[in-house]
């Protein structure tokens, strides 16, 4: 095995310390980044017909080959001839295949990893590796998946490469005490392996149902599918009990097979088998792994990716995104809804001075993201009927469907429901009924703590006691505050499940006053909310299918069971969405043959349904229009986003799909942006070994949970404070100027609890204020308040950015060293010996010297060939020393210029005209060549050095 991963540290010169940093011609473009993606074709297998579309992998893959095959497949010849299974998916089979001939050093198999796209085949590649340990006598396998319906998939998987005799048994249909059946495939759900029998007997578990079945020299495959799906193995039951079966199987032939592997290193702990810690490996445990990789960033994940792939374990290609189109669409707010935002807005303020218990963030957070989500519906209806008009079809991606909020409506009805539901003004209602203090509350909490027993070990945090002036203000300790760092879900929308309710409030009536005052305030309450609820939106996802015309004309996809609609009469009824002839087990899936054939051309899909369904145009179905992929909500875990958009860009499809991301011009939005874009930039890098992977997704710009937005939020907390005088002004234009800028924000940073009150210091910041609190805060201001807040925050961000930049210091991962045309030189290598699984390995440490930069003929040769009035060569206004900076400008796309620089070629991104108009001015060109040598500084102001040869005079 060859493995020769390039390691370079760029040495940079000073700069003089009379030359700003601010002032400095920006010249970051050191090494550059190429393409992102490298057309994929298998390497070293030779058998198959090639995949019916065309398939990538990441360059930082493409860069390191897979080990020598050694392995000899046994599936027939006409299966490969037909094209059943295609080369890259034979490849596949192929490399998981000869990786579990491979005993690790703990005795146990080694395991492969399949991390290929959404819509490669993964299923296909799957089916091919039972088939291949069928054929060789192992008559057994074991494939859990997120979903038992996924197992007609599995069925369908086997049939297409003519493989329909090997059963496939579902768990969920096997009672605890039978004896499974001899062979096959026993396909179960994750959730499945820690179920257990209320009955008793001789199968108490699943989990021992299984390891009877299969015998503990057991050999065979076991696939876990969608292996995401088990993440976070310590912290949960079902990973634990994934981890228990591979150690109690240690022969079994393990392959994970997920489109997102593991969006961050932590969630690889259920990859025992791929021996990358553990005995004989550099990290004695997981965590000795895990800190290694985490500490080192993301840089160290494209290694980790890269290593994997050269050792035989890993394999990870996808479909090429030529022809898909990603595009953001930050929505512009009308007057009326900014009105209702900012009336929100001061009601939650009131209700945040008169209590700050436990459940006031988490609800505050849930509240603002209805409304964010619902700032939206507008403009997406009417983009999606353009759509439609224009003969594409719709698919609208969310995560909550509100189901909670609506079924609290309908409690309180006694089943009846006459009116759409607003689950904004649900998770504000709910708050104030259940956890604003009572009489009654008082009385049941004094009653149930007479009932408790006392705790042992840590003592529990002192009651939080109250006291009632007459201003109404309830003051409570401050520590009660609390965020959520998930979401609202299908599943568990309840905002009592996600708190203690030990943050309720005990009173002491004897001592401050009448239980009515209180009773009044939250009656007070309860009607401000009433009013103002009749101007909040509507639940978003009742009200799209509305405004599309009803179930008649849409596909739901998602997790509830019942759903808000409008009658022919015009009136509004709570209807089940189960029907005649199928369970609400199966109306997804109907749903989905219901858009496929094309009965309905708008989809709309959930968590539920963000796994195994497939929505492409496919070359097999009816329905063959474009999809128009447009995300309402997007999805807090890159693992749900990547399933989500993995449903409608698929093989075998007639057109590739485009992709829309809905994101309001509400500053707090960027919130969940945020999520996402920092997990798809860690997904990107592991899963496809190249965090470019997801730049050309667009949502990087969003991304600032990282340590620049740490240290931009500490210097924006200290500059309104006026702790500190900030290097970047505030935005222009605030109502005001500067000074009311920053009065407006203290005050409003005291409103949303990012500023408090301390008795000895005054007004300081929240202890634990991170960037994921001052994000979901936020969103709790006015939309003026909360989008010029933003926009300070951004400035601040980009600044550390651009100053680490210049400083050198800027992590830009992996990259690719000549980018243009450098000539680059070995000077020294050095090779180490490394010790490996199935062979030892060798790592290559070059020494090399690059020249970089353009030469003035090839710059002069080019300049003779550009006919547009605005290409050429142009000069900086600002000087760099006694002369001012040149460049040469080609057209590019649009408005948009190609620029090359004499000391190091062509930048890697391109400039607006706008941009360069700026800061250079467009000059005519007659010159003198002549050697370097020669005293430059004879020559005028604009004589110039380029390209490190010859020196040419312009004016």
């Amino acid at each position: 095995m060859t493995y020769v991963p390039l390691l370079l540290q760029a040495q940079r010169t000073e700069t003089p310390a009379e030359e700003e940093a601010e002032e400095e011609e920006e010249e970051t473009e050191e090494l550059g980044h190429v393409d992102t993606y490298a057309d994929y074709k298998p390497s070293k297998s030779t058998i198959g017909i090639s995949h019916p579309d065309i398939v990538v992998e990441t360059n930082t893959l493409s860069s390191v080959p897979p080990p020598d095959i050694t392995y000899t497949l046994s599936i027939p010849e006409s299966t490969i001839n037909c094209g059943l299974l295609s080369a890259l998916q034979l490849e596949a089979i192929i490399y998981a295949c000869q990786q579990h001939e491979v005993i690790l050093q703990n005795n146990q198999r080694a395991g492969f990893l399949i991390g290929d796209g959404a819509g490669v085949g993964k299923g296909r590649t799957v089916a091919g590796i039972i088939l291949e340990n069928y054929l060789k006598g192992r008559k057994k396998a074991l494939w859990f998946s997120v979903s038992n319906d996924l197992k007609y998939d599995a069925e369908r998987d086997l049939k297409d490469i003519d493989a329909p005799t090997i059963p496939v048994h579902a768990l969920n249909k096997i009672k605890y005490g039978d004896t499974a059946t001899s062979e096959g495939v026993l396909f179960a759900t994750y959730s499945a392996l820690i179920g257990e029998s209320q009955a008793g007997g001789q199968h108490r578990t699943r989990l021992k149902q299984i390891l009877d079945w299969c015998k503990p020299s057991f050999d065979g495959v076991i696939v876990f599918d969608e292996c995401h799906k088990a993440k976070n193995a310590t912290s949960t039951k079902m990973g634990k009990a994934v981890l228990d079966l591979q150690h109690k199987l240690p022969l079994a032939r393990v392959v994970y097979a997920s489109a997102t592997g593991a969006s961050e290193p932590k969630n690889m702990i259920y990859m025992s088998r791929l021996g990358i810690w553990g005995e004989g490996t550099p990290f004695k445990t997981f965590d000795d792994f895990l800190h290694a990789i985490e500490k080192r960033g993301v840089g160290a994940m494209e290694i980790v990716a890269m290593d994997m792939k050269v050792s035989g374990m890993y394999i990870a290609r996808q479909l090429s995104f030529s022809g898909v189109s990603f595009r953001i669409e930050e929505i512009g707010l009308d007057d009326d809804f900014k009105l209702v935002y900012n009336k929100a807005a001061k009601l939650l303020c009131l209700v945040s001075r008169k209590s700050l218990w436990g459940q006031f963030w988490s609800s505050h957070q849930r509240f603002f993201k209805y409304l964010c989500i619902a700032a939206k519906v507008r403009c997406l209806v009417e983009l999606a009927k353009k759509e439609l008009k224009a003969g594409k079809c719709i698919v609208i991606g969310l995560q909550s469907t509100g189901e909670a909020r609506t079924r609290e409506v309908l409690d309180e009805n006694d089943g009846h429901l006459d009116r759409f539901v607003s689950a904004a003004e649900g998770v504000f209602k709910a708050l104030v009924q259940k956890h604003f203090p009572s009489e009654k509350q008082r009385r049941e909490k004094a009653r149930g703590n007479k009932r408790k027993r006392k705790p042992r070990g840590r003592q529990p945090k002192f009651p939080k006691h109250t006291m009632v002036h007459l201003g109404g203000v309830i003051h409570i300790s401050d520590d009660s505050s609390t965020d959520t760092d998930g979401m609202d879900t299908d599943s568990n929308s309840s905002p009592d499940s996600l708190m203690d309710n030990n943050d309720d409030v005990i009173f002491h009536w004897s001592q401050h006053g009448p239980a009515s005052l209180i009773e009044k305030m939250k009656q007070s309450l309860l009607n401000k909310i009433a009013d103002l609820g009749k101007e909040l939106p509507l639940n978003t996802l009742d009200e799209l299918i509305d405004q599309f015309g009803g179930p008649e004309m849409v596909s739901e996809m998602t997790g509830r069971k019942g759903r808000v609609v409008r009658r022919p009469d015009g009136s509004v009824r709570y209807e089940s969405r189960a029907e005649q002839s199928h369970t609400i087990d199966h109306i997804n899936l109907k749903e989905k043959d219901r858009f496929m054939c094309g009965e309905k051309m708008v989809a709309i899909i959930s968590e539920a349904a963000s796994s195994g369904i497939s929505l492409q145009a496919d070359k097999r179905v009816k329905n063959q229009r474009r999809r128009v992929h447009i995300t309402l909500e997007l999805p807090w875990s890159a693992d749900r986003a990547i399933q989500q958009f993995g449903r409608t860009h698929r093989s075998n499809q007639v057109t590739a799909p485009e992709y829309i991301f809905l994101i309001s011009e509400l500053a707090g939005e960027r919130r969940f942006a945020s999520i996402v874009a920092k997990r798809l930039e860690s997904l990107g890098a592991l899963t496809h070994g190249d965090r470019r992977a997801t730049e050309s997704r667009d949502l990087s710009k969003y991304n600032f949970e990282n340590k620049y937005g740490t240290k931009a939020l500490d210097k924006i907390t200290k500059a309104i404070l006026g702790h500190i005088e900030s290097k970047v002004s505030p935005p222009k234009g605030y109502p005001g100027g500067d000074a009311l800028f920053f009065r407006d924000m203290k005050h409003g940073m005291m409103d949303v609890g990012i500023f408090c009150k301390e008795p000895r210091f005054g007004l300081s910041t929240e202890k634990d204020c991170s960037i994921t609190k001052f994000l979901n805060r936020i969103l709790g201001l006015e939309v003026h308040k909360q989008n010029s807040l933003f926009q300070y925050f951004t400035d601040n961000f980009d600044y550390l950015i651009e100053k680490d930049k210049k400083e050198g210091k800027y992590d830009m991962g992996i990259l690719d060293l000549a980018p243009g045309n450098d000539e680059i030189y070995e000077e020294k290598q050095e090779t180490f010996m490394t010790v490996g699984n199935p062979q030892d390995g060798q790592v290559v440490l070059y020494k090399i010297s690059v020249d970089r930069g353009m030469p003035w003929e090839e710059a002069y040769e080019k300049v003779q060939n550009l006919n547009s009035p605005d290409e050429g060569f142009y000069l900086s206004h600002k000087l760099r020393g006694n002369h001012p900076c040149v460049l040469l400008a080609e057209q590019g796309r649009g408005r948009n210029f190609i620029v090359y620089k004499p000391n190091i070629g062509k930048q890697a991104h391109p400039e607006s005209l706008d941009n360069l108009q700026q800061r250079y001015r467009k000059v005519g060109l007659s010159l003198t060549c002549t050697d370097t040598r020669t005293d430059t500084d004879t020559h005028t102001d604009t004589s110039l050095l380029f390209g490190g040869r010859n020196s040419y005079r312009v004016h």
